[in-house]
């Protein structure tokens, strides 16, 4: 004779259809923005495609630029904190005597708090990072696929690339969009970088100046 005990059946939500409606969510908003992104820039195409995406490189150093200044955890900057409270105790501990000693106490700190310290200080910060300078990148480099894809440079400009470069064998290299936009970004932040140098150097020749001049009047 057997018994068969009878357990209450648990329902779980559909997670396929919850993935589904969540990523037709995500796609919907994605063409929304496309479209509205489509008549911002429809009165530049006159100035043709190059134009179009220098332009968009440029928005997008500017809109990580923008993150990086302003967006800024909480969590983030406590883990800053008690990571350089730990290192400072860390480097204090190193400047003992008794070197193996100095070492030891050292690595007890290093497994006792550091490491861990460490650890979420370096994921919080590298979730931070993508969040404000891959993910805004990954989405533009969406939409000049989706919006600057050969089909659409051929309907909108005449032609379905940017330009062509000579190479080996009497063929051309066709330059198509998202190639020319990544390029441009990395030349746009290297140009950002540049200027931002020589803006400092130009702000601490001033300040040079007027420390001699202080300097020699008293």
């Amino acid at each position: 004779m057997s018994f068969r005990r009878n357990e209450p059946v648990v329902e779980t939500p559909d997670m396929d259809a919850f993935m589904d409606k969540m990523w037709n969510t995500i796609m919907a908003m994605f063409h929304f923005a496309a479209s509205m992104l489509d008549q911002i820039l429809s009165p530049l195409h006159v100035f043709g495609p190059v134009v179009i995406l220098s332009l968009l490189a440029f928005v997008t150093v500017l809109v990580t630029k923008t993150l990086n200044k302003f967006i800024i955890t909480k969590r983030y900057i406590e883990l800053e904190k008690e990571f350089q409270y730990w290192y400072k105790i860390r480097e204090e501990a190193m400047k003992g005597p008794d070197y193996d000693k100095a070492k030891g106490i050292a690595k007890n700190i290093d497994q006792a708090k550091l490491n861990r310290v460490y650890y979420d200080y370096f994921l919080e910060g590298f979730l931070l990072g993508l969040a404000r300078n891959i993910l805004p990148v990954f989405i533009m480099v969406a939409y000049i696929n989706e919006s600057f894809r050969s089909e659409e440079l051929l309907r909108l400009f005449g032609k379905g690339y940017l330009f062509s470069l000579p190479s080996t064998g009497g063929k051309e290299l066709l330059v198509g969009s998202v190639f020319f936009y990544i390029i441009a970004l990395v030349l746009t932040h290297l140009a950002w970088a540049v200027i931002k140098r020589i803006a400092k150097k130009k702000v601490a020749l001033p300040r040079q100046t007027i420390d001699s001049i202080t300097s020699d009047v008293v």
